[in-house]
């Protein structure tokens, strides 16, 4: 059954040994955020789980980070599929989209604060970089809408706290929320914002994938659920929101208001400038009456949102290569797992048809994607090994030949490290294509043939060696041996 509460998938995490409480009162200023980063600094990917914190001094609200994208067991547990099925079920989700459903009442707003009795510091709301950071950060969805189409978009997009009934939201230039906030905004109109706390696991997942313009997030998340997305009216402003939700945060940004918004710790692993960005005002706060808060834990790479980003995007590329533009021999596509929106490597596994077929499918993906490094190796390579990856690079790359490097790209100066210059100013970025596929007959695989392994196999086991499960890269070999 789909999760339709927050609380039902942190249930499961916990049974499965995934979601650790933390029963002393911690500091929201720091320990929650220090405690995340070690985990995601320290801990391998499998052996990672979400962080409970019952007592949050300062609040009656319990705080939960890194449940959602802790690993890729934990994103697949919320997808309720296998880890090597999550490509698959975001596919069929983006083709198969289950449209909302409109509800009259909903548990987001079993408790409703408006006005002077709507202060985001009764919420749990972390500084997540002590130290550095301007201060505390909502990192959650963020919900706009069109004011000419009437589409709603969900993106996360970071909000400083302020003070108790104002914030200010990093809404960049080009982003879908930038342009759905100033098709109000550019006819001198208040434009309506609401921050969504803990909705259903697939909202949350649907929110980050980079989707055209005008496509709704939500029907997504339907696809990824299996089951509409409930939907309710807001109570101040013009918006639907999920009405499984734990919190809503309800605002409205006014004509040529803004503030400065930052330093904030950027997923690239560096801090981030001082910007330029609206200002809203915080009109009601909606919640359950026994809520939880959870933010997305960023920052220095892995962290949450690099992996709920990596893993969902990789499942929209695969999608867009396959269906949207015919390239049907590809098989599986990768992110790095620290892409946070820009500057990752994509990884394509794919069937050549024709010798150039690797570098053109990499051109396109340079082309339509902010990947920064873009590889592309044969089918039978699992892009998920590194030793696979590595073999492949070693054993099919020519650098001289098998490689494409696109200059003159755009990258912002504050989001690339690598661009800026000396002197403070900006450089322009490149991009790199490496076409990792075998382009003749290399020769038989220097292994023994398959019918002598699998012999070697039944041998093995005959014999009380340890027990080993066979990697899929173990697999695709001895296939071709």
């Amino acid at each position: 059954m789909p999760y339709d509460r927050m609380k039902d998938f942190l249930a499961e995490l916990e049974r499965r040994g995934k979601l650790r409480h933390i029963t002393e009162p911690v500091d929201r200023t720091w320990e929650p955020a220090c405690l995340a980063k070690w985990m995601y600094q320290a801990m391998p990917n499998d052996e990672r789980f979400g962080l409970y914190f019952d007592h949050v001094r300062g609040s009656e609200i319990p705080l939960v980070t890194a449940a959602l994208g802790a690993s890729t067991h934990t994103y697949a547990a919320a997808l309720e599929v296998e880890p090597e099925r999550i490509n698959e079920k975001i596919v069929q989700a983006l083709l198969n989209p289950i449209a909302p459903r409109t509800v009259p009442s909903a548990p987001c707003q079993e408790i409703v604060r408006q006005g002077e009795n709507a202060r985001l510091s009764d919420l749990p709301i972390p500084t997540w970089t002590p130290g550095k950071d301007a201060g505390p950060y909502i990192t959650t969805i963020v919900v706009s809408r069109d004011a000419y189409g009437g589409f709603q978009n969900f993106g996360v997009y970071r909000t400083q706290v302020l003070d108790d009934h104002s914030v200010v939201i990093n809404l960049s230039p080009g982003r879908h929320g930038f342009r759905c906030v100033h098709s109000y905004l550019d006819q001198g109109k208040p434009a309506p914002i609401a921050w969504v706390i803990a909705a259903e696991p697939a909202v949350h997942f649907a929110t980050v994938a980079n989707l055209v313009y005008g496509a709704e997030e939500v029907g997504f998340a339907g696809g990824l659920k299996g089951a509409p997305v409930d939907l309710v009216k807001a109570t101040t402003v013009d918006l639907m929101v999920p009405a499984a939700a734990e919190i809503i945060i309800e605002g409205e940004i006014l004509p040529d208001e803004t503030a400065n918004e930052g330093p904030f710790g950027e997923f690239a692993g560096f801090m981030g400038p001082v910007l330029v960005r609206p200002r809203a005002h915080i009109k009601a706060i909606t919640h359950r009456r026994d809520p939880i808060y959870y933010g997305l834990t960023s920052q220095m790479p892995p962290s949450e949102s690099t992996v709920m980003q990596s893993l969902t995007n990789a499942g929209v590329i695969l999608k867009t290569l396959r269906h949207d533009l015919g390239e049907s021999t590809v098989r599986d596509v990768h992110i790095d797992l620290t892409f946070g929106g820009l500057l990752a490597h994509g990884i394509v596994a794919m069937k050549p048809l024709h010798p150039h077929h690797g570098k053109r499918v990499g051109r396109i993906l340079a082309d339509l994607t902010p990947l920064k490094r873009i590889t592309v190796v044969d089918a039978d390579v699992d892009i998920r090994d590194a030793t696979h990856l590595e073999w492949a690079l070693n054993s099919c790359f020519n650098p001289e030949r098998d490689t494409v490097i696109l200059d003159d790209v755009y990258f912002p100066l504050y989001m690339d490290p690598s661009i800026r210059t000396a002197d403070g100013h900006e450089a322009p970025g490149s991009k790199i294509i490496i076409d990792a596929t075998q382009k003749i007959d290399a020769g038989s695989f220097s292994l023994p043939p398959r019918e002598t392994m699998m012999r070697a196999l039944e041998r093995w086991r005959e014999l009380g060696l340890p027990e080993f499960k066979i990697p899929p890269r173990a697999w695709f070999r001895i296939q071709r041996s």
